[in-house]
């Protein structure tokens, strides 16, 4: 199994020199302890938690599973102590209110502890992490008693959330949502219904779950606009805070996954449970998309992780494993054969590793500076500056949970590639990485549903493209400070010129032709999504570039300089190697509709 150490010298690389995290930090209003002594300490803490609990328990949680045993999950061996050790020291609550014992610092810095536990241990993060979302929900739409309730346990990590959406007749459509919430006499309602695939609906980790819940009231519309949302916890909440009477609320059933194996995804049946309106009657799908903007973004973040981990695994076998000689002649001559590194097309494999876990990682961290000003707008009370990063993030949720995801997955199957034969063996755990990978794509939206959100509902139909226009004037102001540069920094200024130019092209001919034949939308939106990931990622491997060139010549980086000419190298095989993909992806996109819809529906196959 890879062994996980945290890369702490990307990140500083990204925080400190690239990003101006620092300077960032002082202008937040909830900024102030973020300071650079205490940033080092809370990545040092966490990746010394990461490498040292959690990874240990990534091949084992993954071989042993969960189990059930009538409505009770039982987490696999050495998961319940790593929870107490996360618990105490506070890791939960890093981002969230003072008022209700968290540390109340900036959101960022919460992702970025989220990326490394992600690496070390997907599955083991999946429990704190679901709470997250239940808490950013009960924040923005729960009332001041629902507040002081829930939030005090759920920010210490006392108790978990999660988040109840899909059904066994519907998926991603949940106008089709049949869970029935029926009003009682003392404001609260009964809920039933079955809800499935629900990561950490239940486990042995916390005292208490916390469950965000779609239902619908008795005479409400059909359809999304007929949904309410509720909290419905495992044990009911007494007035003080203490645990009352068990909730009929149970597991009904464990998923058995690809993946993941080690999180406890349930079916749970609700059985007239007690449960507690949150936000307004018939609002809830508003509401929940807040649950679903951060559950994305951190599903993104898997998109890195996997990347990254799959390059840690197989960097270190590239460089010892021998098989024949390099087409370029000997280099280990004392040796029987060359060691694998050595082949251009393992090179390949390993560059593509490298360049999608570090570009993927600047992407992250770029909406997570985002994320921290939406934050601070619900903090100060401020709808205006809220709804505009809102807006800002939304465009890039769609590209950095669809694009990251596929991606990471293409770099976890690398991963087992370098190895040959042995990756395909449990024992080197490449497998398990492809496996937990694959899921990313599927879950919190499919890569399909990610690319009608940002082709349909960002681009065409919120914005009518402005969104993508205001991205590209951020690269074309890039562009235009380097373009005359006789460097490799010139050359992808000059081509981050060139793709703003052709993503607006694109956009409006899209736009243009979609109002004439509806299915464009459909049939372009996948190739559009990855040519806008391939552009993206681009950009911030060309702003990495430029960056590590400054430093250079400065001799001021906090790193060698061979580290700051290692990022120009791979920015230079990003654009030479996968940026390129983007011009097969614009090709399709603009392809006529006809090849994907003429066919009948009875002659896809003739058995």
């Amino acid at each position: 199994m890879p062994q996980y150490k945290a890369p702490l010298r990307d990140m500083r690389f990204l925080m400190n020199e690239v990003f101006d995290y620092p300077g960032h930090y002082a202008k937040l209003s909830n900024g102030a302890d973020a300071t650079p002594d205490m940033v080092e300490a809370i990545m040092e803490g966490a990746a010394t938690f990461c490498e040292e609990v959690l990874a240990p328990l990534n091949l084992s949680g993954d071989q042993e599973g969960c189990t059930i045993d009538d409505g009770v999950v039982t987490t696999p061996k050495g998961f319940k102590e790593a929870y107490a050790e996360y618990v105490a020291g506070g890791w939960q609550g890093l981002s969230h209110p003072k008022q209700y014992g968290g540390q109340e610092l900036p959101m960022s810095l919460n992702l970025i502890k989220s990326e490394m536990m992600g690496t070390a241990n997907w599955s083991f993060t999946m429990y704190p992490g679901l709470s997250l979302g239940c808490m950013n929900t009960i924040m923005q739409f729960g009332s001041e008693a629902q507040k002081d309730l829930y939030m005090p346990r759920l920010v210490s990590g006392e108790w978990t959330g999660t988040m109840c959406l899909t059904e066994p007749q519907c998926g991603t459509d949940l106008g089709q949502v049949k869970t029935k919430a029926e009003p009682q006499a003392d404001g609260s309602y009964k809920i039933t219904g079955t809800k499935i695939f629900i990561s950490a609906g239940e486990h042995d980790l916390a005292d208490n779950i916390v469950h965000i819940v779609l239902a619908r009231l008795p005479n409400s519309p059909k359809g999304t606009k007929g949904i309410s949302l509720f909290i419905v916890p495992k044990f009911l909440v007494k007035a003080d805070g203490s645990l009352g009477p068990r909730n009929t609320v149970k597991a009904g059933a464990l998923e058995h996954k690809m993946g993941i194996r080690a999180s406890a995804t349930c079916v749970m049946n609700f059985d007239e449970a007690t449960g507690y309106l949150i936000a307004q009657p018939n609002q809830g799908l508003e509401a929940m998309f807040t649950f679903m903007n951060t559950a994305r973004i951190g599903t993104a973040v898997q998109g890195v992780a996997h990347a990254e981990l799959s390059y840690q695994g197989s960097l270190p076998y590239a460089m010892e494993r021998r098989s024949m000689r390099a087409l370029s002649g000997k280099k280990d001559a004392d040796q029987i054969a060359d060691a694998l590194i050595w082949h251009a097309d393992v090179r390949r494999m390993l560059l593509t590793q490298k360049a999608v876990a570090e570009g993927g990682r600047a992407m992250i961290y770029h909406a997570a500076k985002l994320a921290d000003h939406m934050v601070n707008g619900i903090l100060e009370k401020d709808q205006a500056k809220y709804d505009r990063y809102d807006d800002k993030l939304g465009f890039f949720t769609p590209i950095l949970k669809g694009f990251l995801t596929e991606m990471g997955l293409e770099a976890a199957n690398l991963g087992m590639q370098v190895f040959g034969g042995h990756g395909y063996i449990k024992e080197h755990g490449m497998e398990q990485i492809a496996r937990d990978a694959r899921i990313a794509t599927l879950y919190e939206g499919t890569t399909g549903i990610q690319a009608l959100d940002l082709l349909g509902r960002k681009v065409l139909l919120a914005t009518r493209g402005q969104c993508v226009r205001d991205f590209t004037k951020e690269m074309l102001g890039f562009a235009a400070k380097h373009c005359l540069d006789g460097d490799p920094v010139g050359r992808m200024a000059r081509e981050m010129a060139k793709r703003a130019v052709q993503w607006n092209v694109i956009t409006t001919r899209l736009m243009l032709r979609a109002a004439k034949d509806r299915d464009t939308v459909s049939s372009a939106c996948y190739d559009y999504l990855m040519y806008s990931g391939f552009v993206t990622m681009g950009y911030f491997w060309a702003q990495q570039a430029q960056k590590a060139k400054e430093l250079l010549n400065s001799g001021k980086g906090q790193e060698p300089a061979e580290f700051y000419k290692a990022k120009i190298q791979t920015a230079e095989f990003y654009f030479e190697r996968l940026l390129p993909r983007a011009d097969g992806h614009k090709k399709a996109m603009l392809a006529p509709t006809r090849a994907v819809m003429q066919m009948d529906n009875e002659h896809f196959s003739f058995s």
